[in-house]
């Protein structure tokens, strides 16, 4: 489309062209690509409203391709109706900084529906052999200190805060804003520990930036008339305890979607209690820290008052454990009543490095558990927690991710040692409307890998099995007529229906690589799918 507006028509099937004679009685007139009226005829000389008109049918990437042909369209590219929603994807990066400033400057007055996330894949690693955030000193009697962050890793940090302010100041006085999504995607809280104060002192050391960040969050907040989707994830302190009182009461009553996860608010501080969830009666969908969501709050969602609540997505992290209490989670009886006012209610759970006890514990018969995402560093996942899960939510699962990063020179762990059956094979036979299931880190063997492809079939839509875990026993081994990988392949990809194999190369896979951001958008796309 670009190049026919910019070049010559190519030649299309139309009437005849006018016999000679016709054509000299019509008498002298401007020829193709002259001037009538002294201005020149061509794409340039479209109206606005026209040229607005064709961008509409572009691609955000087409658009601002489109845009460097002339200063005209440059002019009609920032017209509002066509930009209703931006979505933006940024490198922490120096360089990203005068595109994003242009951009924002241009839309973010009007634009209706903002998400930014924040991508963390240049981030360097920390120092060499720096100890991790989980080594504990020596004689195991607490916490090592926390390891030193490289001077690269501090300035892209520095960055990220300068990123979100050009972001939070662009959008500050938008009263159309209906949805903003921000996820900040710096948590590398396994691999290198949470970024404490200590960190965050060294780049913003008077937390002038920080504060100023938080104001200009409950600024928007406040400023807000038609906001319905409130979502900010892992964005380091950017919502505090007081952020949601900046909401005007209209606007919390019709809110139908708020997340707010943040593994960086300082000891047990929570980011809403079930007094201000009260305000919130129109919420469809809610994502928050497991240790957040109590039983009051649970009540609260049950009153008659509520609107039936469709999905809730819950995070639960060994750190906010550690700091905060089980004590005040819901109990199978507060399950069961917001199940009755929202008989639709699906949830969603995300656990990091959470011991098996204390999932024990979390998991109440009565939860309508669709999905559930594993992932360790520290401590694994035991047989016992994935057999209950296949046993008492075997109506709802539908997704199941398990996840260890454990250096374990002995080995995977094998689920099934000191059991009958794999629970992974009774999971796939259990949970008949199980359509995901994704493993790397614990010991899969190869027969009941074959097995959950034929209990499950086509109804199995991603199976994902890293190679490193799959194992084969000795009888497999054994058999000198048959390769057991090419067996593997073949027996699974009939069981599926379709070709199969194991994932070779654990970086392609962003659930794996990525859990934080692939929690988030998967979050994302369940508490749209009402």
């Amino acid at each position: 489309m670009l190049l026919f507006l910019s070049q010559e028509p190519e030649a299309r099937p139309g009437p005849p062209p006018p016999p000679p004679v016709a054509a000299a009685a019509a008498g002298p007139g401007p020829a193709p690509g002259m001037s009538v009226c002294g201005e020149a005829v061509g794409a340039g000389s479209l109206p606005s409203e026209l040229v607005v008109h064709i961008f509409s049918f572009l691609a955000g990437p087409d658009r601002l391709r489109a845009s460097a042909a002339c200063s005209h369209w440059r002019e009609c590219l920032f017209y509002p109706a066509l930009w209703p929603r931006l979505r933006l994807s940024l490198r922490v990066s120096p360089a990203e900084r005068p595109r994003l400033e242009f951009l924002m400057r241009k839309c973010g007055w009007f634009v209706r529906e903002l998400r930014v996330q924040f991508a963390a894949d240049n981030y360097p690693s920390a120092a060499p052999g720096a100890p991790g955030a989980a080594v504990t000193a020596a004689g195991g009697e607490g916490p090592a200190a926390p390891p030193p962050l490289c001077p690269r890793w501090l300035d892209l940090l520095r960055t990220y805060l300068e990123l979100v302010l050009c972001v939070l100041s662009s959008v500050r006085n938008n009263r159309n804003l209906q949805k903003l999504s921000l996820f900040g995607d710096i948590s590398i809280l396994q691999q290198h520990g949470s970024i404490s104060n200590t960190y965050l002192g060294k780049v913003d050391p008077d937390g002038k930036k920080i504060k100023q960040i938080q104001q200009l969050f409950e600024e928007i907040l406040g400023n807000s008339r038609q906001l319905k989707w409130l979502s900010c994830g892992f964005m380091l302190q950017i919502v505090t305890p007081t952020s949601l009182a900046s909401l005007s009461n209209p606007i919390a009553n019709t809110m139908e979607h708020l997340s707010l996860l943040d593994n960086h608010i300082p000891g047990n501080t929570t980011l809403i209690t079930a007094v201000e969830l009260e305000r919130f009666v129109n919420l469809r969908s809610l994502a928050l820290d497991f240790c957040d969501f109590t039983a009051e709050m649970a009540r609260v969602l049950a009153d008659s008052n509520h609107v039936p609540l469709h999905r809730l997505s819950l995070l639960v992290h060994s750190v906010s454990i550690m700091h905060k209490s089980l004590d005040s989670m819901p109990e199978d009886e507060n399950w069961k009543a917001l199940t009755r006012n929202s008989t639709n209610l699906r949830v969603y759970i995300m656990a990091f490095d959470v011991k098996s006890d204390d999932m024990l514990r979390i998991l109440k018969p009565s939860i309508p558990l669709e999905r559930i995402h594993f992932d360790s560093y520290i401590t694994c996942v035991s047989g016992a927690v994935v057999d209950l899960i296949s046993r008492q939510y075997d109506k709802f699962l539908t997704h199941f991710i398990l996840m260890n990063d454990v250096i374990d020179m002995s080995g995977f762990p094998d689920l099934s040692d000191n059991l009958n059956e794999d629970p992974l094979v009774l999971l796939a036979w259990r949970c008949t409307r199980l359509s995901l299931l994704a493993v790397h880190g614990y010991t899969v063997w190869a027969h009941n890998l074959i097995a959950i492809a034929r209990l499950r079939g086509s109804d199995l839509k991603v199976l994902e099995v890293t190679e490193e875990s799959i194992d084969f026993d000795q009888g497999e081994l054994a058999d000198q007529d048959v390769d057991p990988v090419h067996n593997l392949i073949e027996q699974v990809s009939l069981g599926l229906g379709r070709p199969w194999h194991a994932v070779m190369d654990i970086e392609l896979l962003s659930v794996f690589t990525e859990p934080t951001r692939h929690f988030y958008r998967e979050m994302q796309s369940f508490s749209e799918g009402i």
